[in-house]
């Protein structure tokens, strides 16, 4: 039998990462993209060890000739799972151009390049929770109202719906997966749950460090990235394509989230103050160890995002195993035991 060809973008991503390692378990042949200057940034698929395994290709998604051009020296591509993007929500209020052409219109080329060129292959378009942005309801599912507050969700929405026009419009076999907040240790530090954990490993190797963070009571609903790959799979597998939301259906603020970090580490703690001056400190020395900086809050906030699975349940056979606890442990125990390695 063949071996199916699968094409993943962003494949030096969190999810690029863990999506070639499940497939390459099925017996997948996998050609991974990224643009130029990701190159060098292949850390996570090393920590895999899945690195030779990979055919790799440079790939520019803001230029149409360059998705082309994969698919010319590739004839046959199965799968095509689209998980680059400038993917920073603060980034893109200060790119929103950059943010929408490599996020929005990159959508638009890929369906127009498999609309020309190749027709059969199925596409997994990688949506976000953040179009839901300021919600409209309080849990969210695919009939839930779009209200993105970012440039990077409005970005998104775009691709989002142009996913749903060419299904209608030319029946290509094309779905989206609206993906709430998934974290690992193969997660970028940039991003609030390593940033916490990263902190809290350099705390507990008597570094003299202070994390600083922005809002402190957003809610998120959070995931295990290991495991969400699975759904991307599953849905191009079913006999009809459409759209899914994949979520554990529970939430946790970030204070939360490090709370739960607090409570597996041997450090006494306590929080003080109010506002902008609320902070959390070492009880022995009185240093502080988290600390609010304005900076990090975002123009336009969303507090509360929480996604209803229930369809991934009933039509993919997927649920979330692991839950935000869990996930809290897995990720410092990762960071405490690389942090002591390198």
């Amino acid at each position: 039998m063949k071996k199916k060809v699968a094409l993943i973008t962003g494949i030096s991503g969190q999810d690029g990462a863990y999506l070639a390692e499940f497939l390459l378990n099925k017996n997948y042949t996998i050609i991974g993209t990224d643009r130029r200057s990701a190159r060098s940034n292949y850390w996570r698929i090393r920590q895999l060890g899945i690195e030779d395994k990979i055919i790799f290709e440079e790939m520019e998604l803001g230029e149409i000739y360059e998705i082309q051009r994969i698919f010319k020296k590739y004839k046959k591509i199965d799968e095509f799972y689209n998980l680059a993007a400038q993917s920073f929500v603060s980034t893109s209020f200060n790119s929103p151009i950059t943010t929408a052409n490599v996020t929005g219109l990159s959508v638009l080329r890929i369906l127009e390049t498999i609309k020309s060129n190749s027709p059969k292959t199925k596409l997994y378009q990688a949506s976000s929770s953040e179009m839901f942005g300021d919600v409209l309801e309080k849990v969210q599912n695919e009939k839930t109202p779009l209200n993105p507050q970012s440039p990077y969700a409005i970005s998104k929405v775009f691709g989002h719906q142009a996913i749903k026009n060419y299904r209608k419009s030319y029946n290509l076999f094309c779905v989206s997966g609206v993906l709430f907040n998934h974290e690992s240790p193969l997660r970028g530090e940039e991003f609030v749950t390593r940033k916490i954990t990263l902190g809290f490993a350099k705390i507990l190797e008597k570094k003299n460090f202070c994390l600083e963070l922005g809002n402190l009571y957003a809610k998120r609903d959070w995931g295990y990235a290991k495991e969400y790959v699975v759904a991307m799979w599953k849905m191009l597998q079913q006999k009809k394509p459409d759209d899914y939301v994949i979520a554990t259906n529970q939430t946790a603020s970030i204070k939360e989230f490090i709370n739960e970090i607090r409570r597996l580490i041997p450090l006494k703690t306590k929080w003080i103050g109010k506002g902008l001056n609320e902070k959390l400190i070492d009880v022995k020395n009185k240093k502080t160890i988290v600390k609010i900086n304005k900076k990090f809050f975002r123009p336009a906030e969303v507090n509360l995002l929480k996604g209803n699975p229930n369809k991934a349940y009933k039509q993919l056979g997927w649920k979330a195993k692991v839950k935000f606890k869990e996930l809290a442990k897995i990720m410092l125990t990762a960071e405490i035991k690389n942090f002591k390695k390198y």
